[in-house]
């Protein structure tokens, strides 16, 4: 603690008179706080929640296509469709995407399944399309609330 200076005009054998201190004594407010930080910087990483997977690593770049997605969709009746006309069964609608892929077969193709039609449908509908060439193929799904999933920008 420090002592306030000499009252003035006080002679030498008067008693000092204590003053006291107006600073605020900040290390122990610091030493708090480094303790929280070392606290939470341990912990921040226990904190993480999911499964614990172990990822691949990959050399593979990200891709940056700014291209326009194929649209496969396939209705509640079961007919599918290329964008918006109808695709024809078997090996018609077989050609007619590997003229596609002939085109860019690294385009990506977005498949598109009603919820009410068969899931071994909107599967024979992916496997045409990956015996067309197709290297990318993904699946479309609604969030819960009702607004579509984006897609990754690419």
């Amino acid at each position: 603690m420090g002592m306030g200076p000499l009252q003035a005009g006080g002679a030498a054998d008067d008693e000092f008179e204590a003053v006291p201190v107006s600073e605020i004594n900040v290390t122990p407010m610091v030493d708090v706080m480094l303790v929280l930080l070392i606290i939470f910087m341990v912990a921040a990483p226990l904190m993480t929640v999911g499964v614990p997977v172990q990822l691949p690593k990959t050399a593979a770049a990200k891709t940056s296509e700014s291209k326009k997605p194929v649209v496969v969709s396939v209705d509640k009746d079961g007919h599918a469709f290329l964008a918006k006309e109808p695709l024809p069964e078997g090996d018609a609608a077989l050609a007619r995407l590997k003229a596609l892929a002939a085109e860019d077969p690294n385009q990506t193709v977005l498949v598109r399944g009603d919820k009410d039609v068969a899931y071994g449908k909107v599967m024979e509908v992916m496997g045409v399309v990956g015996r067309a060439g197709f290297g990318k193929v993904s699946l479309v799904a609604n969030a819960p609330s009702g607004a579509p999933v984006p897609t990754p920008a690419r």
